[in-house]
């Protein structure tokens, strides 16, 4: 491949190197902030060498080169223009700033919650292989794992502490992250997050059975109670505890000496925060996710199958506009409180999305005469069953349309089944195929169901939506 000419082909496309604000790459993809994105020709830039489709998202054009190709790519792009290598996050700043308020306010939370997502996924796939050691009657009739084996009790006693632990001290790693995305010192933050979640405070599980027998310690400072409750499992109330820690920390900043700056900004910071913590942010917040919580769990058990397709439909939409990262708080509420709310209904219903997605690209694929289509089309569908839908939706469905059609048609139809089953996940990971491993025992069948269900409307449905296509184009040169 002639990586120069690819260069600047793809720089005359965007509109010139003057229009190109930031470039930087991942390991599949180009991403550009652009001046002026009306100056780039998108449709132009597919049909370049070792182009496998081209997106627009969050004020960012992104490229997909796949692999490998992407470097030399953006190599001889950094020779050509003259620009310093930059990182995604830079890129993702000057393309943030074309962004409006909603759009900022989900790529927040998914700058937040995305680096944090690898303890969750280890301690939620642990919390399934616990789940299958436990499970009465899934391998043995009557039994569960560690009761045909008692020798394994101990080993499923060991991974449902190691399972638990992100989820217990969930705020610890919420308020780092936070802190940092807030503009405040993420140690800072994780010391809040230790102080919600300490030893001596009563636990935040055990506060509702605290609250109907009136049992709830408190501290009694001239007259005044606090409540000694903690905040294991919380999102809501850590997230805005830490919004104010780094408002807090960096206004002192502005009138204490910078000879004092180190030991009082911080001791003030924490005692302020942790203060406001107790007194007014965590109750309010803490409640306000109580509703959050139950307000989609009655969603999903009022609704019923009805309002599972309507969430399968609009999932894949919601991915194209990045919404779906604001999910993962939403998810991360009802797995904390699982004992309650049996586990999230959303990771199965993206499930279904992704597999129904991966189905329709599969099949444009195999009916495809388009050699370069079939190249992106089949690997991209396999990568879709597996949970990583970005190459089918970007590359293929959305850019023919007609299978992004019938994949959301598919999606909603096995979210109706599964929603109408109940299934529900105990754990997040790889939402597709290896998405069993984190579904609860009893619903596994259903789930896998579901996906057969995906998986046959999508990709029949986009054969004969592609065979009807090409009648009406038939019939149309056949008229003129």
């Amino acid at each position: 491949m002639d990586f120069p000419m690819i260069a600047k082909q793809l720089i005359e496309k965007l509109g010139g190197k003057e229009n190109i604000a930031a470039a930087a790459h991942c390991a599949t993809r180009l991403r550009l902030a652009l001046h002026d994105e009306s100056k780039a020709d998108l449709q132009a830039i597919d049909d370049i060498e070792g182009v496998k489709g081209q997106f627009q998202v969050a004020g960012q054009i992104q490229v997909i080169f796949g692999s490998g190709i992407v470097n030399q790519v953006y190599a001889a792009m950094t020779a050509e223009t003259g620009q310093t290598e930059m990182s995604t996050k830079e890129v993702a700043s000057a393309g943030a700033q074309k962004q409006n308020v909603v759009q900022r306010a989900v790529k927040g939370l998914s700058d937040i919650f995305v680096p944090i997502i690898p303890a969750i996924v280890a301690g939620g796939l642990l919390m399934g292989i616990f789940n299958l050691l436990t499970a009465q009657g899934l391998f043995i009739d009557g039994q569960s794992l560690i009761e045909a084996y008692p020798g394994m009790a101990d080993l499923a006693s060991m991974i449902n502490t190691f399972a638990n632990a992100p989820f217990v001290y969930l705020p610890v790693l919420l308020a780092f992250s936070a802190s940092k995305k807030f503009g405040g010192n993420p140690f800072l933050g994780a010391a809040l997050g230790m102080l919600m979640v300490h030893p001596d405070l009563l636990n935040g599980w055990g506060f509702g059975g605290a609250s109907v027998s009136g049992n709830i310690p408190v501290w009694n400072i001239f007259g005044f109670e606090i409540e000694k409750v903690g905040y294991q499992g919380s999102v809501l109330p850590v997230l805005v505890s830490a919004f104010i820690l780094a408002k807090v920390e960096n206004g002192l900043r502005k009138f204490i000496p910078s000879v004092l700056d180190n030991l009082l900004t911080p001791m003030l910071a924490i005692f302020i925060t942790g203060f406001l913590t107790f007194t007014l942010v965590g109750p309010i917040t803490r409640d306000a996710g109580f509703l959050l919580g139950d307000g989609l769990n009655w969603l999903y058990e009022s609704a019923g199958f009805i309002g599972g397709a309507l969430f399968g439909l609009v999932y894949a939409p919601f991915v194209i506009t990045g919404m779906h990262h604001s999910f993962i708080a939403f998810e991360t509420q009802l797995l904390a409180d699982i004992a309650v709310t049996g586990g999230t209904f959303i990771f199965p219903i993206a499930a279904m999305s992704n597999v129904a997605q991966g189905a329709a690209c599969l099949a444009y694929g195999l009916t495809t005469k388009d050699k370069k289509a079939k190249g992106i089309a089949m690997p991209s569908g396999v990568t879709a069953l597996l949970g990583i839908t970005e190459p089918a939706m970007f590359g293929v469905n959305l850019k023919y349309r007609y299978p992004f059609i019938a994949a959301i048609i598919g999606a909603a139809t096995a979210s109706a089944f599964i929603t109408l089953f109940k299934v529900k996940a105990t754990a997040l990971g790889a939402a597709g195929l290896p998405g069993i491993i984190s579904i609860a025992p009893t619903s596994v069948v259903s789930y896998v169901l579901g996906m057969v269900i995906a998986f046959a409307v999508a990709f029949s449905l986009t054969i004969a939506l592609g065979y009807k296509k090409k009648q009406a184009a038939g019939s149309k040169a056949l008229t003129v």
